[in-house]
C-alpha cells in the first residue's frame, strides 16, 4: 500500500523557524489535507508533544502522522542513554500508528547552522563508520522490539551524506537498521540517485521524494554557503518542477520492482515567501501519483483522481 505524505517545513521552518512563521497553523493543515488532499504529514514544531493532542489536530483536518525525525547523539552517547531519551518520541509515533522512526545522527552536524559551510560537515573514519554503525544497529533493534523500524535519514551536513558513505553506513548496520532513501539529498550529496537506491531498495523502509535545483546546489559547494542559505537560495523543489533535476520515475520503477510499501514524502523545504507551498506541493503530489501509477507502484483506486 503507498501512502502520500508531506512535511510542514515547506511551509515552516524546523532548523530556521523564521522562515515560514507568519504562516498560521491552521494554513498548513487546511492546505495539506483539505486542499492539496496528502494522506499525511510528518512532524513538525508546531505540532503538540502530546500523543493523543497530535492525533486529534492532524485528524481533524484528515491527516495520519506520518513520523518525524529524531536526532540521535550516538557518537557522544551509549545506546542506553539513547533508549532512554526516545521513549517520549517512541510513545508519539505508537500512538499514531507510525510504522518507522525518522533517525539521523546530530551530535555534530552543521546542518543547523546559519553560517557553517556545508563542506564543513563532519566525517567519520572507516573505523569509526563501523563502531557508528554497531550502535545504530543496537537501537534499532530495540526500536525493532516495540514495533518500529529504524530508518535512518541520509542528510546534508552530517556524517552520512555521499553515497560512500551511504555505503559504509549500510554496510555497517543491519538487519534491524533501514534506510531512509531521500533523492534529494543523495543527489545533492554527490549521488546518481538510481544507482544509490538499486543497491539499497531492499531496506528502504521510508522514501523521501525531494527535489534539487543542480545549479543552486552547484553554488552552495562553490561558495561554502551554508545549508539553510542553500534552503533560502532554492537548493530544493518537488517532483514535477521544471526547474528540478531529478527524473522520479526510475526510481519508482526500481521501488516497485521491490514491491515498495509505505509511504512516499513530498519533503522540500523552500521559502515559502518566494515559492508558494500550496502550489508547489500540489504540483508536487501531481507528479508523484502520475509517476508511481506509470511505474505500477501504486494502481490508485480506479477513479480517474489525479
Amino acid at each position: 500500500m503507498i501512502l502520500y505524505g508531506t512535511n510542514p517545513i515547506a511551509w515552516a521552518n524546523d532548523d530556521d523557524q523564521t522562515i515560514g512563521a507568519d504562516i498560521p497553523t491552521e494554513q498548513i493543515l487546511r492546505e495539506a489535507g483539505r486542499e492539496i488532499g496528502f494522506d499525511g504529514i510528518e512532524n513538525g514544531h508546531r505540532w503538540p508533544e502530546d500523543p493523543v493532542a497530535l492525533k486529534a489536530l492532524l485528524g481533524a483536518y484528515g491527516l495520519k502522522f506520518v513520523s518525524g525525525w529524531y536526532s540521535t547523539n550516538l557518537l557522544v552517547g551509549s545506546v542506553e542513554d539513547e533508549i532512554k531519551s526516545v521513549q517520549g518520541h517512541l510513545a508519539k509515533l505508537k500512538e499514531n500508528g507510525c510504522k518507522v522512526c525518522i533517525v539521523c545522527e546530530c551530535s555534530n552536524t552543521v546542518h543547523g547552522s546559519p553560517t557553517t559551510p556545508v563542506n564543513a560537515r563532519p566525517r567519520l573514519t572507516a573505523d569509526e563508520m563501523v563502531a557508528f554503525g554497531a550502535k545504530i544497529e543496537a537501537f534499532a533493534a530495540y526500536l525493532a522490539s516495540e514495533g518500529v523500524t529504524l530508518a535512518y535519514h541520509h542528510h546534508m551536513g552530517t556524517v552520512v551524506e555521499s553515497p560512500e558513505e551511504i555505503d559504509a553506513f549500510m554496510a555497517a548496520t543491519g538487519p534491524h537498521a533501514h534506510l531512509l532513501f531521500d533523492a534529494g539529498h543523495c543527489t545533492f550529496g554527490g549521488g546518481n540517485p538510481e544507482e544509490v537506491l538499486a543497491r539499497h531498495v531492499g531496506r528502504v523502509a521510508h522514501f523521501h521524494s525531494k527535489n534539487i535545483r543542480r545549479a543552486i546546489c552547484d553554488r552552495v559547494r562553490a561558495e561554502n554557503l551554508s545549508f539553510l542559505q542553500g534552503v533560502l537560495a532554492g537548493a530544493f523543489t518537488v517532483p514535477g518542477d521544471p526547474e528540478g533535476a531529478i527524473d522520479f520515475l526510475p526510481l519508482m520503477r526500481i521501488l516497485a520492482s521491490a514491491h515498495y510499501s509505505g509511504w512516499l514524502v513530498i519533503e522540500a523545504e523552500q521559502d515559502p515567501k518566494l515559492r508558494n507551498p500550496l502550489q508547489y506541493q500540489s504540483l508536487g503530489l501531481k507528479s508523484l501519483k502520475a509517476a508511481a501509477r506509470a511505474a505500477g507502484l501504486d494502481a490508485g483506486c480506479g477513479c480517474g483522481c489525479s
